[in-house]
């Protein structure tokens, strides 16, 4: 036990905070299957299984916590402690962003950024959860909806959401072209922010006696809406690009904003480093121009 290489726990610790063998395997340049195969390795050491394996990933054991818990904490400081000797490339940044996000409003703008930087390197990495810059050390930003509030952080405000009403044209179709405000015969589906209850009381709309349907997940929301279910109050944001390419229909003109807004949220050891600088100065002035364009309702396609 005493000779057991220090590469097996970190492989553990690894999958155990990530609880995807796959994110923890391209974190140490490892394939799968090697990694799959380290952890085995240590369980066959210990005689312990420390997974529980599943179709969405691993889940620590009773045993697995208890070693992760003993030996966690070690491995924190040894990451903290080699943290501060790594040089930082100044032309590199790498930036947490929301998968929606990224796909419907980023990544369709990084060509401008790599034309306004061409030497500028963005690593982008797809995330939804708060981001603990204290142990991931390699992320200098994210990019998160909330209400401006994120502990440890300073939280620059980028720009704002607003929903509407959203339909597949094939509902349109059904229901014999758009609606009034009142959506009145229209099947609505429930959604995870209880948003139809602002809805009725700023427009006048009367709620349904019932939902065809609820939902808890926005993304089963929208997935609901793509196949006619129903309609959902969308946020603009999340679903501009499947309103351009017409799988998904505006209903009416009107739109409520919401108090939460986009924000790049960074820690205070970012502040110096001039990649996230001109990552964060391109940030800001894209943003006041979305912004701008939704206060002349250039948001939605004509």
């Amino acid at each position: 036990m005493s000779r057991l290489p220090l590469g097996l726990l970190q492989g553990f610790v690894l999958v155990a905070r990530t609880g995807k063998l796959a994110r923890a395997a391209e974190q140490l340049n490892l394939t799968v299957s090697a990694l799959s195969h380290q952890i085995r390795n240590l369980e066959e050491r210990l005689g312990r299984s420390l997974f529980d394996r599943g179709p969405r990933g691993v889940t620590l054991t009773a045993d697995g916590a208890n070693l992760l818990e003993a030996i966690g904490h070690h491995f924190e400081g040894i990451e903290h402690a080699l943290g501060r000797f790594q040089g930082r490339h100044q032309d590199s940044v790498t930036l947490s962003v929301l998968p929606s996000v990224a796909s419907s409003w980023l990544v369709p703008r990084l060509p401008r950024l790599v034309s306004a930087h061409p030497e500028l390197e963005l690593s982008l990495h797809s995330s939804v959860g708060v981001v603990d810059f204290d142990r991931e050390l390699t992320i200098d930003c994210a990019f998160r909806y909330g209400l401006g509030s994120w502990p440890r952080t300073r939280a620059e405000r980028l720009f704002g959401e607003f929903i509407v009403p959203i339909a597949s044209p094939s509902l349109v179709r059904k229901m014999g072209g758009l609606p009034d405000t009142s959506l009145k015969g229209w099947p609505l589906l429930g959604d995870p922010s209880g948003r139809w209850n602002d809805w009725a009381e700023q427009f006048g709309m009367p709620l349904p006696s019932r939902y065809v349907a609820r939902f808890d997940n926005t993304e089963h929301l929208q997935r609901a809406v793509l196949e006619g279910l129903g309609v959902a109050l969308g946020r603009l944001v999340m679903a501009r690009s499947l309103i351009e390419c017409g799988a998904l229909t505006v209903l009416c003109k009107e739109r409520m904003r919401v108090a939460e807004a986009y924000y790049l949220v960074y820690p205070k050891r970012s502040e110096p480093h001039a990649g996230f600088s001109r990552l964060r100065e391109w940030l800001l002035a894209e943003a006041a121009e979305y912004e701008a364009g939704i206060a002349e309702n250039r948001s939605l396609p004509a």
